[in-house]
């Protein structure tokens, strides 16, 4: 195996015996031939899609098979293997039905387009070098086939969740398939790839509007909320993850059970979209960012439901107590499959779990406050813009992102300590767990923490800082009192830096370490044309930021 797509990558250079996520090598190596195949369909969908031949059931397993492979999604070898059968029976018949129609483009297909192999076959076959990253043998053009495959793997994850509620995009489907196709072609130089990056990263602006409208269409816009971090003593369900289609599905079912339901990590801020409200038993967040499971799903005492990553492989006192569903698995696990014909997904084992568990024992206490999405920060534009003119808020720090296990992402808590008092932090993603729970205090009455919701709600942030733009009129969006100070993990972090890029932002801090993907080359032109850096102390970043 070889595997470098997320900040904990081994040594800083990338896994090789064994994932620091927990996946083993094999799986790995099943996750490169699903990506491999799946390149395939593209070829073959591109010229579907030209034909008029193009079915959105393809769309729909292009998506989900690049969000199986995103880090801590899918550690499940037969649920990754029924994968790659499936999207080999759809790259074939994609292809039969182009030879019925006459469509079938002439030409040398290359191996991810022609190769066909059972079961038996797919750990031989995943292990061999043509499948795998470094398969391409250029430092550079590996470095820019990644930095676009890995925002592709973020960008499938959120057209996915838009996809359950019913908003789709042939135009965003049709980018994918282009790209995947692309990254394979050896004619493109680096220029080339440099220039799809920066398209990878218009497609990620797209693809969180296009989410963006799902979710608020479908539940409302968000709005501040205070969100209840204590119990109550009735038996319930964890819900972690970020698809919002699920937990309704599984609060409609709760009801009048006798069931709580609370959030964790990435689905805090279900509690802020007002369709949510209306039920007495979802009673709010339990816990902190991801990489605290193994301790917090074990006081939770109910059983917890992944609707997406981030799974941390369990230990043994709550393992039994663990569901997935989605793109998610673990060897072991109930799996909740995918909704057909229209109907929802039955969580019935799930509920009648819970029903005979204890209730969760507290681990804190109080109200966190969050849903500042663009609608509501809108609302309190005047407020915001008056305390900007008037000097009382100096600089806005865009802190979105990622939270994670090393020690050193204990950085971005001193950094919010450290802070002035005339200074505001924008946030989405679980990197807002890193100082959520400060008390900061506010200006004027606006929190000096702002939360606009998931990683995806990145998009909140940056319709923010385009509306401070036109309503300052200045020509260029680093013109304003906004600094960037990132921090990432895993793929659904690399395409909202694309998308930042696409924007024209630069000057982005971005840690607590480069991505391993980066060569010196590629992370050269990363800093000579965007300003891309690393963290390096908190007293040496705030002199840079305040000057």
């Amino acid at each position: 195996m070889f595997c470098h797509q997320c900040q904990e990558a081994a040594k800083g250079t990338g896994c090789d015996v064994a994932g620091v996520c927990g996946k083993s090598s094999e799986v790995s190596n099943l996750q490169d031939l699903l990506i491999h195949v799946l390149k395939g369909v593209a070829e073959y969908n591109q010229q579907a899609r030209k034909a008029g031949l193009n079915r959105p059931e393809t769309d729909r397993i292009v998506m989900d098979s690049l969000f199986t492979t995103i880090t801590n999604a899918n550690f499940d070898d037969e649920s990754i293997s029924k994968r790659i059968e499936k999207v080999i029976t759809e790259r074939d018949a994609i292809k039969e039905t182009l030879q019925k129609e006459g469509k079938l483009e002439d030409k040398n297909y290359k191996d991810f387009a022609t190769w066909i192999g059972s079961r038996s076959e797919f750990a031989q076959k995943a292990a061999q070098p043509e499948v795998g990253i470094l398969a391409t043998e250029n430092e550079d053009v590996r470095s820019l086939r990644s930095l676009i495959l890995f925002g592709l793997k973020g960008m499938a994850a959120y057209a996915e969740h838009a996809d359950n509620l019913g908003h789709r995009s042939e135009e965003i489907s049709a980018f994918i398939e282009k790209a995947l196709v692309a990254i394979e072609d050896e004619t493109l130089s680096a220029d080339d790839l440099i220039a799809l990056t920066l398209e990878t990263g218009k497609y990620g602006v797209d693809v969180m509007a296009l989410l963006d409208q799902a979710n608020t269409s479908k539940y409302g816009n968000p709005e501040i909320t205070e969100v209840n971090i204590g119990v109550r003593n009735n038996p319930a369900i964890l819900v972690s993850g970020h698809d919002l289609k699920d937990f309704e599905e599984l609060l409609e079912q709760t009801e009048g059970t006798g069931v709580d339901v609370y959030t964790h990590s990435e689905m805090l801020p279900a509690n802020y979209y007002p369709a949510f409200k209306k039920y007495d038993h979802f009673v709010g967040n339990y816990g902190n960012a991801w990489w605290k499971q193994k301790e917090e799903f074990k006081s939770f005492n109910g059983p917890v439901l992944f609707t997406t990553n981030c799974i941390v492989p369990p230990s043994a006192d709550y393992a039994d107590r663990i569901y997935t569903t989605g793109a998610t698995g673990y060897p072991g696990f109930k799996h909740f499959e995918d909704r057909k014909d229209g109907k929802t997904k039955d969580f019935t084992e799930i509920i009648e779990h819970a029903k005979r568990l204890p209730a969760p024992t507290e681990i804190e206490n109080g109200k966190i406050v969050g849903g500042f999405a663009h609608n509501q920060v809108m609302q309190l534009a005047d407020k915001v813009v008056d305390a900007v003119k008037s000097g009382a808020i100096k600089q806005f720090f865009v802190m979105a992102g990622c939270d994670g296990r090393m020690k050193s992402r204990n950085y971005y808590t001193d950094f919010a300590k450290e802070l002035p008092q005339d200074t505001v932090i924008l946030t989405a993603g679980c990197a807002k767990y890193k100082y959520n729970k400060l008390d900061l205090g506010d200006i004027g009455g606006i929190p000096r923490v702002l939360d606009a919701g998931q990683c995806n709600d990145s998009y909140s942030l940056a319709v923010i800082a385009l509306k401070l733009k036109e309503v300052f009129e200045l020509n260029d969006i680093n013109d304003l009192p906004i600094s960037y100070n990132i921090a990432w993990y895993e793929q659904k972090a690399v395409i909202v830096l694309l998308a930042l890029l696409h924007l024209g932002v630069k000057n982005i801090k971005l840690g607590p370490t480069l991505p391993a993907f980066l060569s010196p080359n590629v992370a050269n032109v990363l800093v000579e044309k965007f300003g891309i850096n690393p963290i390096s102390t908190v007293e040496e970043d705030m002199e840079q930021f305040l000057g």
